[in-house]
């Protein structure tokens, strides 16, 4: 018996553990185009439960194997001992693995009651559950397939239109395709009268795609930010002041830190740049509340003649009752924020992060999960901002998202849907220490200058900082855990992509296509059922 579950479950555990590879830090990215076949094929013979399960077996691996990294923020900075963490990445990779699971029922299900090919029904319904699972429950779209092809820039390029989710798309289409192929004697077999051209057509039509797909990408790569003529050069530093987690808030090193920036900057500064960035929270105190070292950090900044933009935790009131004569009481409120100080040493342009981290930023269902709370013990609870406010400066705008804001592709557009140059990602990835997570906390950033086709500069406190152009194409960065800073020269232009404007249509229409074929099939099987019990 137990043999027998092994045997089942092992393709779909195989194709799990094999798509680990194809994320970084493996980067083999062409085994993402076939290593799902197993599982695909294996989810032919199995009844709706047992896929299931399946997907389940297939889930496990791939999200833990992905994420793992998380146990190291939990481990290191929540207080939680080891096993404890390596739990709580083992409970989220559960819940991620029921979407895979749903995969495997619903998928199991279309295949006994039609003849259509695999590529119909896998490719659709894949797009439609990594899209819901990207916004249900605030959201978690990371290790989206798309994702491990993030160095094919020929491919990637569709993303303009189609965003992330449409690479995610082809990649399926491609591994239901040989599965299809693979499966074609098996379904003549049972049923000699299978529409043998129907597979063919299917896989006629998904090469046709995959080559279309990398022709409008090597045009694209030609072609962007040439277009209009108005490409103009901009030059930026970024300061990566490598300051451990630990370290941070600490007060016998807060001096030490600001130091640091300063003197790195200083060095920049010999560059002539237009702009100089500092990452997420990079300053060890709370600007506008902390007087002296606000008053220090504007002067220098004066002094220097160039505008920068720094990551800052910022302390706002707000009435929260009042007494009894009707006078407000004043709370305080913490926020997650950027702030940009122009060449006179003035602030001109505050962001507050809209998306927060669930128990990193905020707790969630506080009272209920009040047990969660020493996960954000020493960071504060959050308050969300609202406003998806652009920075202006002499030579255009910036949109300015901070950490884990950038693994949100339908926020990063909202930025930019009337105009803005330029994408400004500042990120203290000091939380995963020298795990995957920094290096995949960079590959999504490649999408996002690709969906928006905007250059992007990140600034992460330990690393990876770097310059990333409108095509994905990964221009300089720099090392985990290095202390230094890099100049680039970066073109910006006032290209406004499809997927910038009108969003996750494509996401849309596979959603509308999946609901529209299971209820069809699902009608046609209640029939079907009715007819065989003598109901007409």
């Amino acid at each position: 018996m137990l043999k027998n579950n092994l045997s089942r479950y092992f393709p779909a555990v195989l194709s799990g553990t094999a798509l680990v590879l194809a994320f970084p830090t493996f980067n083999i990215s062409m085994l993402a185009w076939i290593c799902i076949v197993p599982f695909l094929v294996s989810l032919y013979r199995m009844d709706g439960y047992t896929a299931f399960r399946a997907g389940l077996f297939f889930g496990l691996p791939y999200f833990f194997g992905t994420q793992s990294w998380i146990y190291y923020s939990v481990n290191h900075y929540g207080g939680i001992s080891l096993l404890p963490s390596l739990l709580i990445v083992l409970l989220l990779s559960i819940y991620e693995s029921l979407y895979t699971a749903l995969f495997g029922f619903l998928f199991a299900k279309a295949v006994k009651r039609t003849d259509l090919p695999l590529t119909i029904i896998a490719a659709p319904l894949w797009v439609t559950l990594e899209y819901i699972r990207g916004y249900l429950f605030s959201g978690f779209p990371w290790s989206l397939l798309g994702y491990t092809q993030y160095k094919s820039l020929p491919i990637i390029q569709i993303s303009d239109i189609t965003g992330v989710y449409g690479v995610s798309f082809l990649v399926i289409l491609v591994n239901a395709s040989l599965a299809d192929l693979y499966l074609l004697k098996v379904r003549q077999k049972e049923k000699p009268l299978f529409p043998k051209w129907k597979t063919l057509a299917s896989t006629a039509v998904t090469v046709m795609v995959i080559a279309a797909t990398l022709l409008y990408g090597v045009y694209k790569l030609k072609s962007v930010g040439t277009e209009r003529g108005d490409t103009r050069e901009v030059k930026i530093s970024i300061i990566q002041g490598s300051i451990e987690q630990d370290r941070k808030w600490n007060p016998a090193y807060q001096r030490n830190v600001f130091n640091t920036y300063k003197r790195l900057t200083v060095e920049a500064l010999k560059e002539s740049p237009d702009l100089v960035v500092w990452p997420e929270t990079a300053l060890p105190f709370y600007f506008g509340m902390d007087n002296e070292q606000t008053r220090e950090l504007t002067e220098f900044v004066k002094k220097s003649g160039v505008p920068l933009l720094t990551g800052t935790v910022m302390v706002k009131t707000r009435p929260i009752n009042k007494d009894p004569d009707g006078n407000s009481n004043k709370g305080y409120t913490l926020s997650n924020s950027a702030v940009l100080i122009d060449r006179t040493g003035n602030p001109v342009y505050f962001y507050d992060k809209i998306h927060l981290v669930p128990f990193g930023e905020y707790v969630p269902l506080k009272k209920t999960l009040f047990f969660l709370d020493k996960l954000v013990e020493g960071i504060g609870d959050y308050t969300p901002g609202k406003n998806y406010a652009r920075g202006d400066l002499s030579w255009g705008q910036f949109g300015t998202i901070i950490c884990y804001e950038a693994i949100f592709p339908g926020l990063v557009r909202k930025f930019f849907r009337d105009g803005g140059n330029l994408i400004v990602n500042i990120t203290n990835d000091a939380w995963f220490g020298r795990t995957s997570g920094p290096y995949q906390h960079f590959s999504m950033s490649v999408f996002r200058a690709v969906e928006n086709r905007k250059p992007l500069v990140r600034a992460a406190n330990t690393g990876i900082s770097g310059f990333i152009d409108p095509t994905g194409r990964v221009l300089r960065t720099t090392g985990l855990f290095k202390e230094t800073y890099i100049t680039g020269d970066i073109l910006i232009n006032n290209d406004t992509s499809f997927y910038t404007r009108f969003g996750d249509v494509f996401s849309f229409l596979n959603i509308i296509f999946t609901v529209l074929f299971f209820v069809k099939i699902s009608n046609k099987s209640v029939k079907t059922k009715k007819y065989q019990g003598g109901v007409t």
